[in-house]
């Protein structure tokens, strides 16, 4: 059930994420529903704290630099697009 989006353009491989956020969890984890992803996060969505949280998950998970994972929208919202270069 691995429904992400790989793109290969001049040698470049990326995925997009489709990554629901909860925020204030006791734990930080990163998991696959189907075709999106639930993140949950200790941070509060304060001060950019939950993105920069969820930004490091996700270069973890993908053993990418964080540098490589980007929000392309929904950066004030708990429903967000993704971009990670692999």
């Amino acid at each position: 059930m691995n429904n992400h989006i790989f793109k290969v353009i001049s040698q470049k491989s990326y995925m997009i994420l489709k990554i629901r956020v909860k925020t204030s969890s006791s734990v930080s984890e990163l998991k696959e529903m189907g075709d999106y992803y639930v993140a949950e996060l200790k941070s509060v969505p304060e001060n950019n704290k939950a993105n920069l949280e969820l930004i490091s998950l996700i270069a973890k998970k993908y053993r990418v630099d964080h540098r490589l994972v980007r929000i392309k929208s929904g950066t004030t919202s708990n429903h967000k697009i993704v971009h990670v270069d692999i």
